[in-house]
């Protein structure tokens, strides 16, 4: 540390003082403009990335929104269209019926005319086939009241008698 102050020189001293106050202008001028300049535009680059961040964020969650609000309404339309649906369903199994009832009151209607048509035939048929044999069975009991001569005459009277009684 001895030789250092004996070696001290006060030119030499003012000397390296001014160089560095010069190298401290030169740098102030042509390095720390540009260092400082770099490093603002970095600066000014990561609030930009981080501004376009922010905005991408809130895009996002504004797409979002507008996604479950589309979701939604799909659903409610889905919904619309399914209670639509079930109620077309509920139309068409109930006109269904009511034809179907139509259509079998009708059959029984049909059938209960052919059963009355069929009853009265056959009623018709038996009126006539009663009588055919009643008029067998009346030829038969004449012809055998007949056959005998004194039959005959009783018959005869008795009727003569119901005749003038009338």
């Amino acid at each position: 540390m001895e030789t250092l102050l004996n070696d001290f020189s006060i030119g030499l001293f003012f000397m390296q003082a001014a160089i560095l106050l010069i190298l401290i202008v030169l740098m102030r001028k042509f390095a720390w403009k540009p260092i400082l300049d770099a490093l603002q535009t970095r600066e000014d680059g990561i609030q930009n990335a981080l501004d376009a961040a922010e905005k991408a964020k809130l895009e996002m969650q504004n797409l979002t929104a507008s996604n479950e609000k589309l979701l939604q309404e799909a659903r409610i339309e889905r919904d619309g269209m399914m209670k639509e649906a079930r109620e077309m369903k509920n139309n068409m199994i109930s006109a269904a019926k009511e034809e179907a009832q139509v259509q079998a009151n009708a059959m029984i209607e049909q059938a209960q005319v052919a059963i009355e048509g069929e009853k009265k035939a056959a009623m018709a048929e038996l009126k006539n086939h009663v009588a055919s044999l009643s008029l067998e069975i009346a030829e038969k009991v004449v012809r055998q009241e007949l056959s005998n001569k004194d039959k005959q005459l009783v018959l005869v009277d008795s009727l003569l008698a119901e005749a003038k009684l009338n």
